[in-house]
């Protein structure tokens, strides 16, 4: 087990350094300690020097870490990496071994989500509060040796506590252990990346098997094999699996895009949800007579994306005419207005002989009256209308998704991809397309309009 503390200039591992390297390393050989100072090559703030004790003039001379990295990975090489919030001081030393070519993916253990596990009663975790609670030692807190003793003293308190059993499960569960599938190569999974993007399972003649979103690939592929023994449609992929492939994104929602965009497009046999891509219809308010009436209407006949008058959006006219129903039962809304339910002119309908209908089939109601409260109950499933005079991208970190009407186009790096998606066709309406772009379209995002040459202006 290697028990792990950093010292940073700040909090963000993609933009911070890190200022000093404390490990506890604990094997069959006994306890040995490992402690260096990093030169960040960026000034330390000084709400960070007060804190740590750590000035600039201490590391001023200190080696860069390009200089200890590999006497660091050969440390930690084979080792359980231990640290509290485990997250932040990985994140920090994986950035740093990619800065100089080195791979760093080693099993983590986090002790904040050990203690919680294992002492749900207790409201904190913070590494003040497991100080005070089993008085650890501290000697030097907020330096990085210091520290990592600290969560060893930690590691040696919860054995007098619990059984270590109890401990040795309790780690099993959190570290998430894989069992590989056989025809997978070790090296493969240590390549994939802890960042935003899809993964794609293959299997034997390049079979597409599953597609797959998430904001940290590695973590989500590997969860696949630790649940196979588990769950039979796991086990089923695991068995299956021959190779494995990956599209990194800038954010969630690229990969969300590029997820259903894929399933779309190569139907893998797992992806059962996505894979539908049969005609589109919803529900168009439509006057007819002296009433307003719901008309079914399909995405072949209709541009989906250019109408403002669609309500709901249904893979079959059985599942639009249950929820039309469902909302006339709610509403007490006739079911002959409606076109559900077919009655000769002045006969009531079935819902008014149960009082589930105000009398619009028998003039009880007026026509204006209820068409209004049909408006008000078909409003909740009201299709957002495109408001956009064209394409218009969203910025992602440093890519940007451009849409056309609730369509993806795809997703471009510079003008001369936008260009390029903006002559390509647009693609069919897609309602798993519309429902990702509207939630993300009501959150406060970064929004692009494109031209036909490519430009960008917001």
């Amino acid at each position: 087990m290697a028990f792990v503390d950093l010292e940073t200039t700040g909090a963000k591992a993609t933009v911070d350094r890190i200022t000093e390297i404390g490990v506890v390393l604990v094997d069959e050989d006994g306890v040995h300690e490992w402690s260096r100072l990093i030169q960040p090559q960026t000034r330390i703030p000084p709400f960070i020097e007060q804190l740590t004790g750590i000035t600039n003039a201490m590391v001023a001379d200190a080696p860069r870490f390009e200089a200890v990295a590999k006497e660091l990975a050969a440390l930690l090489h084979g080792y359980l990496f231990i640290a509290h919030n485990a997250r932040f001081d990985y994140s920090f030393l994986k950035n740093e071994f990619k800065y100089v070519g080195l791979t760093f993916q080693p099993d983590v253990l986090c002790t904040v989500k050990l203690s919680r596990a294992l002492f749900p009663a207790y409201p904190h975790h913070n590494l003040d509060s497991l100080i005070e609670r089993y008085g650890l030692n501290a000697n030097g807190r907020h330096r990085a040796l210091a520290d990592a003793q600290l969560i060893h003293q930690f590691w040696q308190k919860i054995h007098l506590i619990h059984d270590p059993a109890l401990i040795a499960e309790t780690v099993k569960k959190l570290v998430g252990r894989s069992s590989l599938p056989s025809n997978i190569d070790r090296g493969l999974i240590d390549d994939l990346p802890d960042s935003p993007g899809v993964y794609l399972f293959y299997g034997e003649n390049d079979l597409p098997l599953y597609i797959g979103k998430s904001i940290n690939i590695r973590q989500r592929v590997l969860a696949h094999f630790s649940a196979d023994h588990s769950h039979g449609k796991e086990m089923s992929l695991s068995q299956q699996l021959r190779r494995i492939e990956w599209i990194e994104t800038a954010g969630e929602l690229g990969a969300l895009l590029m997820e259903a965009k894929l399933i779309k497009t190569l139907q893998p046999i797992h992806n059962r949800r996505l894979r539908r891509n049969n005609a589109l219809c919803a529900w168009q308010l439509q006057q007819h007579a002296e009433h307003l009436r719901p008309v079914l209407t399909w995405a072949d006949d209709l541009d989906f994306g250019a109408q403002s008058n669609l309500h709901g959006l249904y893979h079959s006219q059985r599942d639009a005419q249950k929820a039309l129903r469902s909302i006339a039962d709610q509403n007490q809304l006739c079911l002959s207005v409606l076109g559900i339910e077919k009655t000769a002119k002045g006969r009531p309908c079935f819902a008014q002989q149960l009082k589930k209908c105000k009398g619009a089939c028998i003039g009880q109601e007026k026509p204006l009256d209820h068409a209004a409260r049909l408006l008000i109950a078909m409003n909740t499933l009201k299709l957002a209308t495109w408001t956009y005079p064209g394409a218009v991208g969203i910025q992602e970190g440093d890519e940007i998704h451009v849409i056309d009407h609730w369509c993806y186009l795809g997703t471009a790096k510079n003008e001369v991809d936008v260009q390029d998606l903006l002559d390509s066709s647009r693609p069919a309406f897609d309602r798993d397309t519309y429902l990702i772009l509207s939630k993300a379209l009501k959150k406060p995002v970064r929004l692009i309009h494109v031209d036909r040459g490519g430009r960008t202006y917001e």
